[in-house]
C-alpha cells in the first residue's frame, strides 16, 4: 500500500520550498494544468508515502485545529539538531502543542499555509 496525503494551497512554489528546505524533502516529481490544477510530490525517495500539494484557481478552504498535526519521526537525536537549526537559521518560531505528549516528545512548528508540524525521536512501538 501506498500512502499520500493531499492538500491544496495558494502559494505552490512557497510551500514546495518550505517542505524541501526545512522538513527536508525532495521533490519526487510534478505536475501543470491538470485539469486546471498544478501539483507537487515531496517525500524521500524508496517509502510507501508522500506528500502532494495542488493549486488552482480556487482558495483552499482549511478546516483544521492544534491537534491536526503532520508528525515527522525522525531516526536520531542529530537529525533532529539539523532539523532545529535549519528552523533557527530560516527563524521560524517553535510553538508549544496543546498536546503534553507532543511538548515533552516533539518538535512543533507551522507550515507557511498555517498547518502544524511535529518532529519527533523516539523508540515506536507500533
Amino acid at each position: 500500500m501506498t500512502f499520500r496525503y493531499a492538500r491544496h494551497t495558494t502559494d505552490l512554489d512557497r510551500i514546495e520550498k518550505f517542505y524541501t528546505e526545512i522538513v527536508g524533502l525532495e521533490k519526487l516529481g510534478e505536475f501543470k494544468n491538470h485539469d486546471k490544477y498544478d501539483g507537487v510530490f515531496l517525500g524521500l525517495p524508496d517509502l510507501n508515502w508522500h506528500l502532494e500539494f495542488t493549486v488552482s484557481n480556487q482558495q483552499p478552504i482549511n478546516k483544521f485545529d492544534e491537534d491536526d498535526i503532520l508528525v515527522f519521526y525522525l531516526k536520531s537525536e542529530a537529525e533532529v539538531l539539523e532539523v532545529r537549526n535549519r528552523i533557527e537559521y530560516n527563524n521560524i518560531k517553535i510553538e508549544t502543542p496543546k498536546n503534553p505528549y507532543w511538548i515533552k516528545n516533539g518538535l512543533m512548528i507551522t507550515d507557511p499555509d498555517g498547518h502544524k508540524i511535529i518532529f519527533s525521536y523516539q523508540e515506536l512501538n507500533l
